[in-house]
């Protein structure tokens, strides 16, 4: 290394003196070490403050700019030089560079930038104010359909100098969607689809810009999804079509180009996929098995995708997920019943399935999972119950197929999210089918069950979906032998205090649950009314200017309902209703306008 000290000493001279032949020489001899031992050549560099003088040597006029281009690409590799080439004011005279019509100038300009800007918040700042990004993007545009070898090489540097440029940098990635280097990208790839160097740098540009929302318009612009999917079909090696899919997941969260996606033949390379890789214990093929199918679900998460694929339940694509729950494969029953679920989100796709045998199928892959069964599969099987039972015209149906049953196994599982949709199933089964309702609100293990989990706190959606259950069961039943199970229960509190909600709906279910338990079994619940305040609650949501007006309705109608009880009634007069309620009587809403009349009626006779 004794000769880099003279090189470097003799190139500050040369330098100055601009002796063409020997600034060559020198130039040489610093890439020879550079090849040889990159780090410690890079260390003498920045020792010798040769830097600095390398910008006069970037001028257009100089015979050896590219050289030099090519040290400080070569010196960048380094972390520890990138931001010693920008306080060398390197930035500027690199990026004039790129206005030349050499292609070695441009290539090893490129790099340089390239490496400057790679993970470095000083290059690439600098580079933006120098104007940069702008004029690589032009290059793009103008150099797009020439596929020598030597422009594809120029083409890749480019590509991946905005990469380096904009990578993790939202501002930055935004600049280039801005400067609309997505249509120009996806040229690129059409158009040089056999390089495999270049396709790769388009592919991760895609990933890194596709996380953006703002580029989703941009790609579904253009033909994209037709390109991507050309190239899938192509790839035969796992690790190209693992940086498709990178592409394809954020893109696919966008529904317009879902649907371009399926209408370019996505799906069928998807379920190929899945066919070849059912079997396999190969952990590259156990990956993409699973990205394969959470993909498809994605797709189907868009309603015109979703309802193209499912072709009134007769589509090849339809029947092929529908075989994926009696597989052996947890995956693919994963896969299989979340992609019901997305099929049934409306009543008509709803009512087919559940004619053509879907709740079945669905049982039974429950029934696999009861005991130590995989919470994921078991969580998307009752999604897919529960969106299933919404239409009115499947509740008796899924009713006496069993569902209950079979849903009330999971009573004893400890985790939230099967929780939580095991309640909304019950809830939406027994909607309006007041027997069901009897039923299971006179199951008290099930009541039970609902009162532990309305004080789960750290679940906000199970408490909910529980004080929401409790309350299901007494307004569609309205049985007395149901109240007296929430009763005997200690289920009253709770459904008091569902009373205080922030959300509106869950506010009324109280109520009217609430009434019909003042209604049909009054002496019952007299004293857990009473210690769970609920005389207070009804005067506060009456006097709070913020209760919505079916609030108030619902509070005067409870409180004339509480007047058969001898200590309800004793607060009621204690707390001055009438003042209240006389004021609600010039309520705007005439529902509660002629509601405060009647109470004011009840309450001046009772009193």
């Amino acid at each position: 290394m004794v000769v880099i000290s003279d090189t470097l000493k003799k190139l500050k001279i040369t330098a100055v003196d601009r002796t063409e032949d020997s600034l060559e020489g020198c130039l040489d001899c610093l890439l020879q070490a550079l090849a040889q031992n990159n780090t410690e050549t890079s260390e003498k560099i920045q020792a010798s403050g040769i830097l600095q003088l390398f910008a006069s040597l970037l001028t257009p006029q100089s015979s050896c700019k590219a050289k030099v281009a090519n040290i400080i690409a070569e010196v960048a590799k380094n972390e520890f030089m990138r931001i010693p080439c920008v306080d060398a004011g390197l930035i500027s005279p690199l990026v004039q560079l790129l206005n030349s019509k050499d292609q070695e100038v441009l290539l090893q300009t490129g790099r340089a930038l390239g490496n400057i800007c790679y993970d470095s918040h000083e290059g690439r700042s600098a580079v933006d104010q120098a104007g940069g990004a702008q004029i690589v993007i032009d290059h793009l545009r103008s150099l797009c359909s020439l596929t020598d070898p030597a422009n594809e090489k120029l083409l890749t540097v480019f590509c991946g100098m905005l990469m380096n440029y904009s990578n993790e940098n939202d501002s930055l990635q935004a600049q280039l969607i801005n400067m609309g280097v997505i249509p120009t990208l996806v040229k690129l790839l059409g158009i040089h689809c056999q390089n495999a160097a270049l396709t790769e740098m388009c592919l991760v540009a895609f990933g890194n810009l596709a996380e953006l929302e703002s580029s989703k318009e941009q790609f579904a612009s253009t033909n994209i999804a037709e390109e991507l999917v050309k190239l899938f079909k192509k790839q035969i090696e796992h690790d190209k079509r693992e940086m498709i899919f990178e592409v394809l997941a954020p893109l696919a969260e966008n529904d317009a180009i879902k649907l371009q996606l399926v209408e370019a033949g996505l799906v069928e390379c998807l379920l190929e996929i899945v066919q070849q890789k059912v079997d396999s214990d190969k952990e590259d093929d156990i990956t993409e098995l699973k990205t394969g199918s959470d993909l498809m679900v994605l797709l189907l998460l868009g309603d015109e995708s979703m309802q193209k694929l499912f072709e009134g339940g007769k589509g090849s694509v339809f029947q092929r997920v529908l075989s994926w729950i009696p597989s052996n494969n947890h995956q693919l029953q994963l896969a299989g019943a979340l992609a019901i679920a997305n099929f049934a989100r409306n009543d008509g796709n709803c009512i087919h399935m559940v004619d053509n045998g879907i709740v079945e199928k669905l049982m039974d892959l429950l029934d696999r999972h009861v005991e130590d069964g995989n919470v994921t599969v078991q969580h998307a099987a009752l999604s897919a119950l529960r969106n299933l039972a919404i239409p009115v015209i499947n509740k008796a149906k899924m009713l006496s197929a069993g569902v209950t049953e079979a849903v009330l196994k999971f009573l004893k599982s400890e985790m939230p999210p099967v929780q939580f949709k095991l309640l909304g199933t019950l809830r939406m089964l027994i909607d309006a089918q007041a027997e069901a309702a009897e039923q299971l609100g006179k199951n008290v293990k099930l009541v039970e069950r609902l009162v532990e989990w309305c004080e789960a706190k750290d679940h906000a959606g199970v408490m909910g979906e529980s004080n929401r259950l409790l309350s299901a069961l007494i307004r569609h039943s309205k049985s007395k032998d149901v109240i007296k199970t929430i009763v005997q229960s200690g289920g009253i509190k709770h459904l008091v205090t569902m009373a205080t909600s922030e959300h509106v709906i869950m506010q009324n279910e109280a109520l009217v649950a609430l009434a019909l338990i003042a209604a049909l079994e009054l002496g019952t619940a007299e004293k857990d009314l009473e210690s769970a305040k609920l005389v207070q609650i009804l005067h506060r949501l009456l006097t709070d200017e913020r209760s919505a007006p079916e609030i108030k309705y619902n509070s005067m109608v409870l409180i004339c309902a509480l007047m058969g009880s001898e200590s309800l009634h004793k607060e009621v007069q204690d707390l001055a209703f009438l003042d209240v309620v006389s004021k609600l009587r010039s309520h705007e809403n005439k529902s509660v306008a002629q509601q405060a009349s009647l109470t004011e009626q009840r309450l001046t006779v009772e009193s």
